[in-house]
């Protein structure tokens, strides 16, 4: 399973991709697998401010549907619009192109509280 090494992980299996004060968020290829195949995203308010372990968006796919949890709290700057003609880019190219959203980062602290990708690993493998 890919697991990229300069990212951070939640439990709730959702990478962050830190860029200063800014992160970008989407599910991991673990989340996706799962799912299986994505129909519909349902993209979080750009401008909406959300807490660390909130639920700020939702993916069905053809097996369920799956509230996704924001990882730390902040901002919403930039969603990913591509998602909403194209959802199945959170299974073809989840660390890439199928992105859900960027926060801008409320509590920088916060970043302390993820996995790195060993630990992600250990979690997934265990």
């Amino acid at each position: 399973m890919n697991i990229p090494p300069e990212l951070r992980y939640s439990a709730d299996h959702e990478w962050i991709r830190v860029e200063g004060s800014t992160v970008t968020i989407g599910i991991t290829e673990f989340a996706q697998d799962a799912l299986g195949d994505v129909v519909f995203v349902d993209l979080p308010e750009h401008g909406s401010t959300v807490a660390a372990g909130e639920s700020f968006s939702e993916v069905e796919s053809t097996k369920s549907v799956s509230d996704i949890y924001a990882p730390v709290g902040g901002s919403v700057s930039g969603v990913n619009d591509a998602l909403e003609s194209n959802p199945e880019l959170l299974n073809s190219d989840p660390y890439g192109e199928g992105w859900i959203c960027r926060l801008d980062i409320a509590d920088p602290a916060e970043l302390d509280g993820l996995m790195d990708a060993e630990a992600y690993r250990t979690l997934t493998e265990g």
